[in-house]
């Protein structure tokens, strides 16, 4: 697998900004919060890791940039303009011009009962876009080339295809409306080892040719080093976490971070056999009194720590020394 762009784009032109971001289910009087007070920007051209267990509230940020799940608390920015909230209807076409999503489960989020031709043409559709059947065709015949299918696939039902062709399906769906941003939610969790691969590289090629903005949600951190420039680490609907990837490898902080990096596995059956697993506990932390806050640790690391745990992290910076 080739790597991604190791560096942050050196222009800092921020294309998504998510500002105290809350989004809440159930009702007023019982709501759950899965998300709360969540902030950060994404840059234009970069790859941005989103990273954490399974109901950790990734997907839902994920989806709430897209505007599938309303936020309750906050704004989001896409380049300077708010993009949260109602809006009207030709400012919501141009976000859904601009912002795509890739899912996770390729089979489930394609019609079976529709051909690829139709899924992949369906956001010509949509209000705005003015295109004969003869240009609809010719999109698709071309976003099928540009993700690596024939355009005879086109009159095709999506059972008839492998995971990564489901998958590289998806990929199309996206690419045909020129996105700039696109979500990518565990695009291949759900894939075979031997195929995620190959989809990586898909979109890596697919972001150079296109100057495209990644979020890449993921609970696989090995996967995440590697495709990212920045990660953020979330637990239980509040980002804990955040640098650059490689900076986040060499000096977690965070108990949490910790956790989720100890888990990954390691190519040599020794040193699998002998690491150690380090479970996360929250009643670690006294945050009764004294009270967290996103910390900068090192220059663009964050942390979300109290007085105590700030101190505490320079003085093991102090050792690494």
């Amino acid at each position: 697998m080739e790597r991604m762009s190791e560096t942050m784009p050196e222009n800092g032109d921020k294309i998504l900004e998510v500002e105290h971001v809350g989004v809440d289910f159930g009702s007023k009087r019982h709501p759950f919060h899965a998300v709360r007070d969540v902030s950060f920007s994404i840059y234009r051209g970069e790859t941005f890791g989103l990273v954490g267990e399974s109901g950790s509230g990734k997907t839902t940020i994920g989806r709430a940039i897209i505007r599938i799940n309303p936020i309750t608390a906050g704004q989001i920015r896409f380049e300077g303009k708010r993009i949260s909230g109602k809006l009207s209807r030709e400012e919501d076409q141009q976000v859904t011009r601009d912002i795509q999503m890739i899912f996770q489960d390729p089979m489930s989020s394609l019609n079976e009962r529709a051909k690829v031709g139709y899924i992949v043409s369906e956001g010509l559709y949509a209000r705005g876009c003015h295109y004969t059947e003869e240009e609809r065709k010719e999109k698709v015949d071309r976003a099928l080339l540009d993700v690596g299918l024939l355009p005879e696939f086109s009159s095709r039902f999506p059972h008839e295809f492998s995971g990564g062709q489901r998958q590289r399906i998806g990929i199309a769906r996206a690419m045909i409306m020129n996105p700039k941003f696109i979500v990518a939610d565990e695009p291949i969790s759900a894939l075979d080892v031997s195929i995620r691969a190959q989809v990586l590289n898909l979109m890596r090629h697919l972001q150079e040719e296109r100057a495209l903005t990644y979020l890449f949600i993921a609970h696989d951190l090995s996967v995440v080093r590697f495709i990212c420039n920045r990660i953020a680490v979330i637990h239980k609907g509040q980002i804990v976490e955040l640098a650059d990837s490689e900076e986040l490898f060499r000096h977690p902080f965070h108990p949490y971070t910790q956790a989720l990096l100890s888990a990954i596995p390691q190519p040599d059956p020794l040193e699998e056999k002998n690491k150690k697993l380090l479970v996360y506990d929250p009643s670690i932390h006294h945050y009764e009194t004294d009270k967290p806050s996103f910390v900068e640790i090192l220059p663009k690391h964050f942390v979300m720590a109290n007085q105590e745990e700030t101190e505490k992290y320079r003085k093991e910076l102090e050792h690494m020394d």
